[in-house]
């Protein structure tokens, strides 16, 4: 029976068993037959994703904010002054529909977290972007949640969140490369709509789990994690 690496548990200096261990215990029991070792990596990506989910909407929450509002936000607040982006460009970094972008950027607008105006470069483009209300609400929200998201990292030291970073972004840049891919493809803005702070689903509600928990923690965004009763972790 596979079993964490004792020498991993030392180093992180944490407990050795975790439910996933159990859940993997389970399986080996029933099907030995199967090689179970992915549900060792990839249930706990999942199970850390639905605790990531519920930090992110809580910090942007507190500053009046859904998730697909810091998304386009963020987008804008990342190109530096004077934070603002074509429809067309927010679309490629949001990952959404036109229409949906419209009827976002109209809903910023009318909150007064965005502004539109006349591209001084193309008479006949517009540009979307922050005002100074925008800016300092996305500013705090951004503060908030890495606050957070410190607090989730907190049983790992710099060395190992680094290591943990590296490892996850082997796995995760074919993805990445095939999403570029896609996104050339005409419709490909049509694609899965995410985050650019965290897991696919964006402003469609948390991770579904890890692919069919009933009574998981899907949608448990304002309380604590509930048990899985079954699945893969």
């Amino acid at each position: 029976m596979a079993r964490p690496s004792r020498s991993l548990d030392r180093l992180a200096g944490l407990p050795v068993s975790d439910e996933v261990d159990d859940i993997v215990a389970r399986w080996q029991t029933e099907r030995p037959d199967l090689d179970v070792a992915p549900l060792q990596v990839l249930s706990r990506i999942s199970r850390l994703a639905r605790h990531l989910d519920r930090a992110r909407r809580a910090a942007f929450a507190a500053h009046g904010l859904e998730t697909w509002e810091f998304d386009v936000l963020s987008a804008l607040r990342r190109q530096g002054p004077p934070y603002q982006l074509s429809p067309g460009a927010l679309l490629h970094a949001t990952l959404v529909t036109s229409g949906t972008m419209t009827n976002r950027i109209d809903r910023l607008a009318e909150a007064g977290l965005v502004r539109r105006h006349r591209d001084q470069q193309d008479k006949r483009g517009v540009l979307v972007q922050l005002t100074d209300r925008g800016r300092g609400t996305v500013d705090a929200a951004m503060s908030d949640l890495l606050r957070r998201e410190r607090e989730l990292l907190s049983g790992l030291d710099e060395d190992r969140q680094e290591d943990l970073a590296g490892l996850l972004r082997v796995l995760l840049a074919p993805f990445d490369a095939g999403r570029g891919a896609d996104a050339a493809q005409p419709g490909g803005d049509t694609g899965p709509q995410g985050s650019d702070t965290g897991p696919p689903g964006g402003d469609t509600g948390p991770p579904g789990g890890d692919t069919g928990l009933p009574g998981g923690e899907a949608g448990q965004a304002n309380g604590g994690p509930r048990r899985p009763t079954s699945g893969i972790g």
